[in-house]
C-alpha cells in the first residue's frame, strides 16, 4: 500500500478507484455469507482479517512515517464502504481510522494487530492517579491495544492500554459482532499515554467514529439494495416476477432512494471532515444515513416476505448491522440535537449558508 493519497485532492475526497476495486475483490472472496455466519458464532474471522492486514488495508489513512499504510481519510472511508458492502466481520474502522489516528497523533507506535477504541470520550476518568471507568468496545478481546481519550486538567490524554491490564467481559451487538465490556482500573503510569495535540479531542473522536459508521452503512445499504432487486426479479408469483407488481415496485423505489441518500451523505461528510469543518456535515450525514437505514431495511424485508427473516438468507447480515451501527458513536436522536445546536449557534442570518455550503 502506498501513500499515494498525498498527490490527490484531499478536500474533494477523490479516491483511487483501484483501491476500492482491490478491497471489493478481496472481500468478495473472503467475506462470504458462511464466513460471516461462522464469525458470529466464534467471535473472530481470521479468514477475512488476514488478507486485509497483509494488503495493509486496516492502516490506510495512517501515514507511512508513523507505521501505517498511507493514503487519505477518503481512501479509508472507501474501504470501509467495501467492508459494509460485504458485511465483513473485522475491526477496520477501529484499527486505522480511529485507533491508528489516535496513536499517530500521540506519537505511539502503530500496533501490528487489530485495535479497539473506547467510543465514549467521557467513559473514563482520572482519579487519584488511576484511570477508572468502563466502556463497551469493539472486538476488545481480540485487540492488541485499546485506545482511549481521557480528559485531564484542561487537556486530553491519549491512552493505549493492553487488554491484559483490563477486565474484559465478552459481549455482542445486535449483529453478533464482538462488543465487549472493558473495565479500567489501572495506574496512569502503567498505561502508555501522551497529551493529545490540538484538534484531537472528544468531539473529534465522536465525529470520526460516526463517520466510520456512515461509511459502513452506505456500503451495507448498497448490498441490501442489490440483494432486494435481485430477489424481486428472481422470485415469481402468478407466472411473473414479483418485481412486476406495483406494491413491490414501491418497496424497490424506497430502497433505491435510501441507498442514494446514504451514499451522497457519506461522500459529503468525508469531504467536510477532510477539510476540518465537520460539525454540520458529519451530523447531517449521520441523521440522513440512520433514517435511510430504517426506511431501506423495512422496505427490503417487506419485499422479501418470509424469506427475509430466515437465517440461511443473507439479508439479515446487512439489516442487523445497519440497526446496530445506528446506535454507535451517538444515537440518531443525539446527532439530531447536535445538528440543531450547530444551526442554532450560527444564528438566523447564517442558516442558508450553513445548509448550502
Amino acid at each position: 500500500m502506498t501513500g499515494g493519497g498525498e498527490t490527490r485532492d484531499v478536500e474533494t475526497g477523490d479516491v483511487d478507484p483501484v483501491l476500492g476495486e482491490t478491497a471489493d475483490r478481496l472481500l468478495a472472496k473472503a467475506s462470504t455469507a458462511d464466513a460471516v455466519e461462522a464469525a458470529e458464532a466464534e467471535g473472530w474471522c481470521s479468514a477475512v482479517w488476514e488478507p486485509l492486514a497483509e494488503a495493509g488495508f486496516p492502516w490506510i489513512s495512517v501515514s507511512e512515517e508513523a507505521g501505517g499504510a498511507g493514503g487519505t481519510l477518503a481512501d479509508a472511508m472507501a474501504v470501509l464502504r467495501c467492508v459494509g458492502r460485504h458485511a465483513a466481520p473485522v475491526p477496520l474502522a477501529e484499527t486505522g481510522v480511529l485507533g491508528g489516528w489516535l496513536a499517530e497523533a500521540a506519537g505511539f507506535s502503530i500496533p501490528e494487530g487489530p485495535v479497539s477504541v473506547v467510543p465514549d470520550p467521557g467513559a473514563l476518568q482520572l482519579d487519584s492517579g488511576r484511570v477508572r471507568g468502563e466502556a463497551v468496545v469493539a472486538w476488545g478481546r481480540h485487540a492488541s491495544a485499546i485506545h482511549a481519550l481521557v480528559a485531564a486538567e484542561g487537556v486530553w490524554l491519549v491512552l493505549a492500554a493492553r487488554p491484559a491490564q483490563l477486565s474484559i467481559t465478552p459481549g455482542t451487538n445486535l449483529a453478533g459482532e464482538p462488543r465487549d465490556r472493558a473495565v479500567f482500573d489501572v495506574p496512569l503510569v502503567d498505561v502508555l499515554h501522551a497529551e493529545a495535540p490540538v484538534g484531537i479531542d472528544g468531539d473529534a473522536l465522536r465525529r470520526r467514529g460516526a463517520l466510520s459508521r456512515v461509511a459502513l452503512a452506505a456500503g451495507a445499504l448498497e448490498a441490501l439494495g442489490d440483494l432486494t432487486v435481485e430477489y424481486a426479479h428472481q422470485r415469481h408469483q402468478f407466472g411473473r416476477p414479483i418485481a412486476a407488481f406495483q406494491a413491490v415496485q414501491h418497496h424497490l423505489v424506497t430502497v433505491a432512494q435510501a441507498v442514494a441518500r446514504a451514499s451522497m451523505a457519506a461522500d459529503l461528510a468525508v469531504r467536510a471532515l477532510s477539510r476540518g469543518d465537520a460539525a454540520f456535515g458529519v451530523a447531517a450525514a449521520r441523521v440522513v444515513t440512520d433514517g435511510a437505514a430504517a426506511e431501506a431495511t423495512r422496505a427490503a424485508h417487506q419485499a422479501h416476505g418470509a424469506m427475509g427473516v430466515t437465517r440461511e438468507y443473507r439479508l439479515h447480515q446487512y439489516s442487523r448491522r445497519l440497526w446496530a451501527w445506528s446506535h454507535e458513536y451517538g444515537s440518531s436522536r443525539w446527532w439530531r440535537r447536535s445538528l440543531g445546536a450547530t444551526v442554532a449557534a450560527g444564528g438566523a442570518d447564517a442558516l442558508f449558508a450553513t445548509i448550502t455550503r
